[in-house]
């Protein structure tokens, strides 16, 4: 049986924000959603691409002079990228020398990333941390995932699913023996109101989450809060009254932040919250006290 392989488009070692203790984050890419504010829009698409950073490029042309299929041309704003015929070869990334042309996404063996794994396990160990997969959602490739979470099981270090919940429920059932712990997000619990802020319905996030629960996986339920998208009393009510029914008594928050703007125009696609502020500090208390009188414990990611 030949290796699994997997397209990962960054890993972050010494993390302590997705999951216990200090975790090496591998991310994988690919996601069924297109949530309007994420923050990881190079992770969408499936395949590798290519990035352009306008910040970093000297315009010397290089990059087109190398594209073996003329997907690039040079502009006095410098170069352009046809991505209708581009292959994300990664050609002209070998002659950009101020690395304003980059390839995001690498295909890579298990064997290649539980490597970059292992090489923290006294720091799992000594902090309770562990692996956590995240994208993206990690589970379109979820193959991948279930033979690197072996090794990982081999070897007793923790794992953790990032996750829309938008994947086939057979995805989980491969995992879930091999996972500790399932970070789970809820964006919307309107599916109409859901359709409009990330393109799909959230009736499969929902039943895979109450399937997950049921079968008695750890699950931490995480809102991304976005100020007049989903972040009203009657959102947050609504999410709280869902995670009671389940039986769940912690929920964690992530504030809206921008810091994936920038990214969008380096794919050449635009950024449709360009105008959206940050909650006022106040705003995220507010919704904490909602959860927390209703008896569910909340964190919050500053």
């Amino acid at each position: 049986m030949s290796e699994q392989k997997g397209v990962i488009f960054n890993i972050q070692r010494y993390s302590i924000d997705d999951g216990p203790g200090i975790r090496t984050i591998v991310f994988l890419k690919g996601c069924p959603l297109r949530c309007l504010w994420c923050c990881n829009p190079e992770s969408q698409n499936l395949k590798p691409e290519i990035s352009h950073n306008s910040n970093l490029c000297v315009k010397c042309g290089r990059c087109a002079m190398r594209c073996p299929n003329k997907a690039i041309t040079m502009t006095e704003n410098g170069p352009v990228i046809n991505r209708e015929i581009c292959v994300s070869c990664g050609t002209c990334t070998e002659e950009c020398y101020p690395q304003a042309i980059k390839l995001i996404g690498e295909e890579k063996t298990v064997s290649e990333i539980y490597r970059i794994v292992k090489k923290d396990e006294m720091f799992y160990r000594a902090s309770g941390g562990g692996l956590t997969v995240s994208g993206g959602e990690p589970l379109m490739q979820v193959d991948f995932v279930e033979e690197l979470f072996r090794l990982c099981r081999a070897d007793r270090i923790p794992t953790a699913v990032e996750t829309c919940g938008m994947v086939p429920r057979s995805s989980f059932e491969k995992i879930l023996p091999l996972t500790d712990l399932f970070l789970y997000d809820i964006k919307q619990m309107d599916d109409e109101k859901h359709r409009k802020l990330t393109a799909v319905s959230n009736r499969q996030i929902l039943s895979n989450l109450s399937w997950l629960v049921r079968h008695g996986a750890n699950v931490l339920v995480r809102l991304p809060l976005i100020p007049g998208l989903n972040d009203s009393d009657e959102d947050m009510k609504a999410v709280a009254e869902y995670v009671q029914s389940l039986g769940l008594k912690r929920v964690e928050l992530m504030p809206y932040h921008d810091y994936g703007s920038g990214k969008y125009s380096q794919l050449d696609r635009e950024y449709e919250l360009s105008e959206l502020k940050r909650h006022e500090e106040q705003r995220v208390v507010d919704i904490h006290n909602i959860f927390e009188n209703m008896g569910i414990k909340c964190d919050y990611i500053k």
